[in-house]
């Protein structure tokens, strides 16, 4: 009759935290450490009579009252609304395009379509403004040639459109590399068997190429709704040329900058800082939770 011998406790192994330990530690420090910083810093207010002093949620209180933290806001909303979808759509009809087998000279195009997302973002918008001034640039020489046709895209009506075309020139080869990506995964199966079936170009593309992709669609659609509220560098330069259609609080975060290194109002800019960023979670959180619903 055998004793059977009693179960060895395994000891916890800390193998994995030796991988990840550094990640986590530069996590901490850039993402985390800020973050309860700002919250910090949004819980009390700086005054000229008794310095600094602990005022809890008046900070958050006064930006959801704030008329220009709202006027900021509608306007990136807006941004979002229009120019997203007609980025994504862009970067999409290019994925298709290059990921067909029609299309020669794949590399180069793709190269090409990318080139402008390498372009640093500064530069991009000193190009693009240069060409928008309409004492200079190529709109001043289209209107000398057709006769002051063209409207200033520097103007208060044309401004956001125009930073939209740049965000627009900027990203549609970022998104459209996630796509075409997306599209190389797609099993050569799926093609034999519509082949055979029949199915026209157009019938593969609706009904395997963008169901395949919806994964990452969804994941573009999340990165440019970020994006969007993140918009600073673009309306930041071009105010420089355009300081009557551009104000300190055209988007949200050029107001919280403005607040804090202009009015030096870092307490007030670190609430304003927090909301924006919460209703970026709350809009990217429903955009995501749509696309695992059409998913399923």
């Amino acid at each position: 009759m055998s004793i059977a011998t009693p179960l060895r406790r395994s000891r916890p192994s800390w193998a994995g935290w030796w991988f990840v330990g550094p990640f986590m530690l530069v996590f901490a420090l850039v993402l985390i450490a800020p973050l309860l910083y700002a919250i910090y810093l949004s819980l009390f207010r700086d005054s000229l009579i008794g310095g600094t002093h602990f005022v809890g949620l008046e900070n958050y209180a006064t930006a959801i009252v704030d008329p220009k933290f709202w006027d900021a806001t509608g306007r990136v909303v807006l941004f979002l609304v229009v120019q997203v979808p007609i980025m994504l759509v862009l970067a999409l009809v290019a994925a298709l395009a290059l990921d067909s087998a029609r299309l020669r000279f794949v590399p180069f195009y793709r190269l090409s379509i990318f080139l402008p997302y390498a372009v640093p973002g500064v530069v991009a918008v000193m190009i693009w403004g240069y060409m928008y001034g309409d004492q200079f640039g190529l709109v001043a020489d289209l209107n000398r040639w057709l006769g002051d046709i063209v409207p200033s895209p520097l103007s208060s009506t044309w401004i956001l459109p125009a930073i939209g075309n740049i965000v627009t020139w900027e990203f549609v080869g970022y998104n459209m590399l996630i796509f075409f990506s997306a599209l190389q995964a797609v099993p050569q199966e799926l093609y034999e068997a519509a082949e055979i079936d029949g199915a026209g170009a157009l019938r593969t593309v609706f009904s395997i190429k963008l169901p395949a992709i919806r994964g990452a669609i969804v994941v573009a659609t999340i990165f440019s709704i970020i994006g969007s509220f993140q918009l600073f560098n673009e309306p930041a330069v071009l105010q420089k040329i355009a300081p009557n259609s551009i104000s300190s609080y055209f988007t949200p975060n050029m107001y919280a900058f403005n607040l804090s290194f202009a009015g030096s109002q870092f307490n007030y800019a670190a609430a304003i800082a927090i909301i924006s960023g919460v209703i970026t979670m709350i809009i990217a959180f429903f955009a995501q939770s749509l696309g695992s619903k059409e998913q399923k």
